[in-house]
């Protein structure tokens, strides 16, 4: 007998509802967490990018050469398609349902293709509703620059805004179907155990390539380059210029050049939908058993039981238990990646730009390059350290952090310290040994090794910024998100500002003794009051926190109470027990 189509369209909706705020993980949260207050902080963020592409109108007035209306519409593009696909890879795990899924749903008379058309169409919906805020307002002020020149008035700006929405659609579920292809052909020729081990390897991967590329992909929007020989290979390689084609052919400008684009375009497309639906069409059906049947996690080889010493015994247990949950953890590792490919990202453009002006104005790069390789050294020491803070801040297995409540025996401060002790080991040096040997290599004098002792102070000044008021263990502590943080966008514009200002001054000062002394002397002084503040904010502590709370909206004054005072008369209907 059918299931009546009303029944099937009602667990659809709930099933969808469930899956699209579930896109968050739910287990990072605290009990009091708010998921819009999330949401809407993300939209608020792309909305602020958005509003950040427009500037160049603003500046320029409006009077924009094409071969800068070209480059535009490429940026817009492919920030888009960046954006779709760090959140696909982000929503790696929410594509197949989990064990719990299955348990919960099996026994209940829900078909396998409702839950499968509730799940992709939440995937759907979030990466969706991330394009729409991304481009809130530049996709409503560039189309009226990106308006064919053989049209004009009301008609010219709708097909040109009905290109540029349709390209950023088309562009993103390019990339969605790219990620799910993938996933899915992954998780077809590996076993499930060897899969879900292959693929924390495999986001990590797709990360640094999608930072990677759209940072030092080469700027090819001008008609000469589009069709010069020597760069066909390489747009063959950079979906971006093939949606830059599409475009043209949808908004009724099209050139020859962006021909070739327009054709890989249509194919690459047509190639993405059709291997990743299939995929992970194949791979749904086909993997709904086995999430119960075979374990998650494959028994690993005996090994010998040694561990380093990181100290007294607790900071040891500390540092070990930081390290283990990130090396096992899944969700934490790509959450690392994501931060320290943003950092990236940000440190190979500064690299980039640094380097082509060098070029531009001396044909040659000299000692100002060594500059912008300091202030990338600063700049990857300050991220990498935050990266670390924010992935321990967030919940491994919330439900067994009451082992870490019963154990807790220690002071704040000695916690602290051993906190201390598993960022310098997790982030502080690794970044320091990775840019000695670079240096070294590359420039081996002096200076060089003045400017790594000045990296190595920055690194615990930083260390202790970020543990102020971090009263927790890692990774036991639940996330409270949509609290605001002024404080943590005052740090962000700092980290923005002032390395490379730190950096010019300190190329200056290295090579003058005095100088350098000064300066070493300056951060030796920073670093100690950091920490003096940081620890004296431990020790006013009344304990570790396990449990993330918004701040209450009214506070008790505690004051002492007159008996003689007459209480008013809701008080004394509610002492006399009527209520």
């Amino acid at each position: 007998m059918r299931k009546p189509l009303s029944m099937e369209r009602r667990q659809f909706r709930v099933l969808y509802r469930t899956f699209l705020m579930r896109v968050i993980d739910l287990e990072l949260l605290s009990a009091d967490a708010d998921t819009s207050r999330l949401l809407a902080q993300f939209a608020a963020l792309f909305a602020g990018m958005s509003f950040l592409f427009t500037f160049w109108i603003i500046a320029s007035g409006g009077a924009l050469p094409r071969d800068f209306l070209w480059l535009m519409e490429h940026f817009l593009i492919a920030t888009t398609m960046v954006v779709v696909g760090l959140f696909s890879v982000l929503c790696w795990d929410s594509i197949f349902p989990d064990r719990r899924d299955v348990l919960v749903l099996a026994p209940l008379p829900v078909r396998a293709r409702t839950l499968f058309r509730a799940k992709i169409a939440a995937l759907i919906s979030a990466l969706s509703l991330s394009v729409l805020s991304l481009n809130s307002i530049s996709g409503l002020i560039w189309p009226f620059l990106f308006s064919a020149t053989n049209e004009g008035g009301l008609l010219g700006i709708l097909h040109a805004l009905a290109a540029y929405w349709a390209t950023m659609i088309l562009a993103g579920l390019f990339m969605f179907c790219c990620v799910l292809g993938v996933q899915g052909a992954a998780s077809q020729l590996l076993p499930r155990q060897h899969f879900l081990r292959l693929s924390a390897l495999l986001q990590i991967a797709v990360f640094f390539l999608f930072f990677g590329v759209y940072i030092l992909e080469p700027s090819l929007e001008t008609p000469r380059a589009l069709t010069a020989p020597e760069n066909q290979r390489l747009l063959a390689w950079l979906p971006s210029y093939w949606f830059l084609g599409l475009f043209q052919q949808l908004n009724g400008s099209m050139f020859p050049a962006f021909a070739p684009l327009v054709r890989r375009a249509w194919e690459g497309l047509a190639v993405a939908l059709f291997g990743g639906m299939a995929s992970i069409l194949m791979a749904y059906f086909r993997t709904m058993g086995k999430i119960v049947e075979d374990p998650d996690i494959v028994p690993g080889a005996h090994r010998a039981n040694w561990s380093p010493r990181f100290g007294t015994l607790l900071q040891t247990s500390v540092v070990l238990f930081s390290v283990r949950t990130l090396l096992r953890s899944r969700q934490h590792r790509v959450l690392l990646s994501f931060c320290l490919g943003s950092g990236l990202a940000i440190v190979l453009a500064y690299v980039k730009t640094a380097l082509d002006l060098q070029r531009l104005l001396h044909r040659a790069t000299g000692g100002a390059a060594d500059v912008s390789f300091f202030v990338a050294s600063l700049w990857a020491m300050c991220f990498a350290i935050l990266g670390v803070r924010f992935v321990i801040s967030m919940p491994h297995m919330l439900r067994a952090n009451w082992i870490f409540r019963m154990t807790e025996i220690h002071s704040v401060t000695a916690y602290l310290a051993a906190i201390r002790r598993s960022l310098w080991v997790l982030a502080v040096t690794p970044v320091w040994l990775f840019f000695c040997i670079f240096f070294l290599l590359r420039w081996p004098a002096w200076p060089i090794v003045g400017h790594l002792v000045l990296l190595g102070l920055v690194g615990a000044i930083v260390v202790e910024l970020s543990l102020y008021g971090f009263h927790k263990l890692p990774f036991t502590c639940s996330w409270l998100p949509g609290q605001p943080k002024v404080r943590l966008v005052s740090w962000g514009c700092l980290l923005v500002l002032v390395p490379p200002i730190a950096g010019g001054l300190e190329k200056r000062r290295l090579d003058q003794p005095l100088g350098y002394v000064c300066m070493f002397v300056l951060l030796a002084c920073i670093a100690a009051y950091v920490r003096w503040r940081t620890v004296a904010s431990a020790r006013s502590a009344e304990g570790l926190i396990f449990e993330e709370e918004y701040r209450p909206e009214l506070f008790s004054l505690n004051l002492p109470r007159n008996e003689s005072i007459p209480l008013p008369l809701s008080a004394d209907v509610e002492r006399s027990g009527i209520c």
